[in-house]
């Protein structure tokens, strides 16, 4: 198979590049010539400089491609250029779309998130559950929700596009957890916030799987939640603790925290820098609670993730 994979320098989709090439397939790659290919160290991949908004570029390298699997996109919280990321995260599928199939390409796998749903206050809630939430926590959510909406059109439309929705993604090279567990390995983290802050857990290996059998088995249209369930920060760090023998950070009073976001969000604002704290950083340690149910994966594609506990153990090791 030859597969072509955007943002192909990123997080999870080089974890992907390696599970395909470990199956035998080639890669095509779209990266911008500023990219860091750290992580595409000792990869085949055939890489493809460009703007994820330029369709003829697209077009011109996915000839011939069996698949595609979009996952380039622009993922920050806090002070974050709202234009720029609709411009990637909206502009860019719906380029990948136009590009797709104006290239003949018989089928694609769309990278989502479990964040297109909304606030869902602490409710488990699997594919069918209907967006209650009338307003976006963050221009990530809102520029994610309106780039499904055009991948479950074109769905509609007659295109095999298939959509998978992580929870939280988690590795070793992970760029957003990650640092902070080198941080608390060393001695170096003393106070964290949001002990009660309950996060959906995938390994990045997992999701790539899932990825794999999402453009295997996955229907036409369909959403699948690609989640192995969730756990609380206060359980983390317990078991991040025990694995080390580092002591678990104590944890910073909530008023505290909310009046430090309060403060240094208009400072980051100004100054075009972005904070440890935000106001938009704090609503989501805080304020929303999106819980998920992954048995759609596991029944229909099979999936079998590794359990949440060996995924946060495995950041330790």
């Amino acid at each position: 198979m030859r597969a072509f994979v955007t943002g192909a320098n990123g997080f999870s989709a080089a974890h992907l590049i390696q599970a395909l090439e470990q199956r035998g397939d080639s890669v095509v790659g779209l990266v911008r010539k500023s990219s860091d290919l750290a992580r595409l160290a000792g990869s085949k991949v055939e890489l493809v400089y460009g703007d994820l908004c330029d369709v003829d570029t697209l077009k011109t390298a996915m000839a011939g491609v069996d698949i595609v699997f979009h996952i380039a996109a622009y993922v920050e919280l806090g002070i974050v250029n709202a234009a720029e990321m609709t411009r990637v995260n909206v502009d860019g599928t719906r380029a990948v779309l136009a590009a797709a199939q104006a290239a003949g390409v018989p089928k694609m796998v769309y990278c989502s998130t479990i964040g297109i749903f909304g606030d869902t206050q602490g409710r488990v809630i699997d594919e069918t559950f209907e967006r209650t939430q009338k307003d976006f926590s963050s221009a990530y959510d809102r520029t994610k929700y309106d780039a499904q909406q055009l991948v479950d059109r074109a769905a509609a439309a007659g295109f095999h596009v298939v959509s998978v929705l992580p929870s939280g993604i988690f590795g070793a090279d992970d760029p957003h957890f990650g640092p902070v567990v080198k941080q608390f390995l060393k001695g170096g983290l003393k106070l964290w916030a949001g002990g009660d802050r309950v996060t959906g857990i995938v390994h990045v290996d997992d999701l790539a799987t899932a990825m794999l059998l999402a453009a295997e088995k996955g229907k036409r249209g369909e959403r699948y939640i690609i989640s192995a369930g969730d756990m609380t920060t206060r359980e983390m760090f317990a078991l991040l603790s025990k694995e080390s023998g580092v002591p678990a950070p104590a944890e910073t009073p909530e008023a505290i925290v909310r009046l430090v976001g309060n403060l240094l969000d208009p400072i980051g604002r100004l100054f075009n820098w972005q904070p440890p704290l935000s106001r938009e950083r704090v609503h989501y340690v805080y304020d929303r609670c999106v819980r998920v149910d992954g048995s759609k994966a596991r029944q229909e594609l099979g999936w079998q993730p590794r359990s949440i506990e060996e995924t946060i153990r495995a950041l330790v090791r």
